[in-house]
């Protein structure tokens, strides 16, 4: 059976396919490991062609000199190009990352073309303002008479952006770097994870087909060698990177030199707060969706459990049945609801993790190991400690896999403070009864996004980002392509 879209033409460089210098790689599908397509590998001679074609599209080209109504007409069609799309993308998904197809369906697509849409609208108004008008000295002459001013003040688009992204939501983290560079004016360099390249190139052909300027979107694919020659290169003069903490900090340093605009969304080890009067059976199945969506590989994914300690007995064990029912496999069927990890290099990475929990003194309540039955693939059982000491390994490290702990706490001020005790401060969630002294602790957490009872409204409107170590500046809602453009005042004399 052939996969949609794994066949591509080759590099997507100055609205040109391109061979990739490197030769081409197996992509392979993680829950059977069956080969299912082969991906063009770029190089540095390719990334220089892509920076060089990036640059001449922003100097020389029409795109950043577009209106924005422009702008938004092409973009346009690009959403309707990918909608037209997606019964093939979401067969190349299910395929390339190994996710079941409820999140498919409503993350990997669903909210990238929301999120797609509702920019698009965004891009459409004018965030331009003028400053109140002011009377001055004449300062060429003091005793002359007095200058009327005012001062208008524009956004720019930043220039040539690279964009760097992670292999767990392909699609839609390429998109979150397409859509709103593109639309706030620049020219992108796209670099997306070897692991997942095809739904990086499907947007090579997409914008051929809806008009989208020579050298406005370049796709690279390829290893740190490209990733770090799009992230030091002085033509470039954005890297938005969506990945590892460990990788943010390096892009940041390679981004140094030249002074790089950098915009980071990173890791993320979430507290899921479960209050004495919360729905434990709600809760349970809140934790495990959590960790078996994508096979727990989200930077947002709720993955601390703190459990009020009268409650955290009955949670412990509602989690460890509900866990026991969830089935796992090939999301190829409908009624898989967590599929495996991307890669075994991932697998071995969680296994360790659960030793170290073993070792740290922790109970394992359930999982710990490859489920019963999936001997191919990449397949990593649902698996929950309790009894965690919040400053040990498995509780502070993202590990991104299925993988849960239990932490007690006796009052809300405790749980707060166990909240915040980590490097991290991406997202999180408080499940409770009362729902206004549930927000009056979200005020207190220190992440970029808490859900209150598993709110989730405005989803495709609201702005997400990390606090501390989880990254640099926002995504989605009504300021992202503010974050793609710079600020610029027009000082001007009044009345000659």
């Amino acid at each position: 059976m052939t996969i949609p879209f794994t066949q591509p033409k080759g590099l997507f460089i100055a609205n040109r396919w391109v061979p990739g210098s490197g030769g081409s790689d197996d992509v392979i599908n993680p829950a059977t490991e069956e080969v299912i397509g082969s991906a063009p590998v770029g190089t540095l001679a390719d990334a220089e062609a892509a920076i060089a074609a990036a640059r001449q599209a922003f100097d020389t080209g029409p795109w950043p000199r577009m209106s924005r109504a422009e702008r938004a007409a092409v973009m346009t069609a690009m959403h309707a190009g990918l909608t037209r799309r997606i019964p093939q993308l979401r067969e190349l998904l299910i395929a390339e990352v190994g996710c079941s197809q409820h999140i498919v369906d409503a993350v990997q697509i669903g909210a990238c073309m929301a999120h797609f849409a509702s920019a698009i609208e965004v891009s459409l108004k004018d965030d331009s303002y003028h400053l109140p008008n002011e009377i001055v000295p004449n300062p060429m002459d003091g005793g002359a008479t007095n200058w009327l001013g005012g001062a208008i003040v524009v956004r720019e688009p930043v220039g040539v952006v690279s964009g760097i992204t992670a292999y767990n939501f392909p699609f839609l983290l390429n998109l979150s770097k397409v859509v709103p560079a593109l639309l706030a004016g620049n020219t992108l360099v796209l670099k997306p994870s070897p692991f997942t390249p095809f739904s990086a190139l499907l947007f090579g052909e997409v914008a051929l087909e809806c008009g989208l300027p020579e050298g406005v979107l370049n796709v690279v694919t390829g290893g740190a060698d490209v990733g770090a020659a799009v992230t030091t290169d002085p033509r470039v003069d954005m890297v938005s990177f969506t990945g590892s903490e460990v990788v943010g900090a390096a892009i940041m340093a390679q981004a140094a030199p030249t002074l790089k605009r950098v915009h980071l969304e990173l890791g993320g080890k979430s507290a899921m707060i479960v209050r004495a009067d919360a729905d434990i059976q709600g809760a349970a199945i809140a934790a495990v969706g959590m960790l078996s969506t994508n096979c727990g590989q989200g930077c947002a994914l709720s993955t601390r459990f703190l459990v009020h300690n009268s409650t955290r007995p009955a949670f412990v064990a509602t989690v460890q049945a509900v866990a026991a029912g969830w089935k796992v496999g090939n999301p190829a069927d409908p009624s898989v609801l967590l599929g495996p990890l991307i890669r075994k290099a991932q697998f071995d990475k969680v296994a360790h993790y659960v030793q170290l929990g073993l070792d740290s003194g922790a109970t394992l309540v359930c999982g710990g190991g490859r489920p019963a039955g999936h001997d191919k693939g990449f397949f990593f059982d649902i698996t929950v400690f309790d009894n965690v000491d919040n400053k040990s390994q498995i509780a502070q490290d993202e590990i991104f896999g299925p993988v849960g702990v239990v932490i007690g706490f006796d009052t809300d001020e405790e749980a707060i403070a166990i909240a915040n005790d980590s490097r991290y401060g991406l997202s999180g969630g408080i499940l409770t009864a009362d729902a206004a002294t549930g927000y009056q602790m979200a005020m207190k957490i220190r992440t970029g996004s808490v859900a209150l009872n598993g709110g989730m409204a405005k989803m495709a409107f609201g702005p997400i980002g990390g606090y501390k170590r989880s990254g640099i500046g926002r995504e989605y809602g009504p300021e992202w392509l503010k974050e793609f453009t710079n600020e610029k005042t027009v000082f001007y004399p009044l009345g000659r």
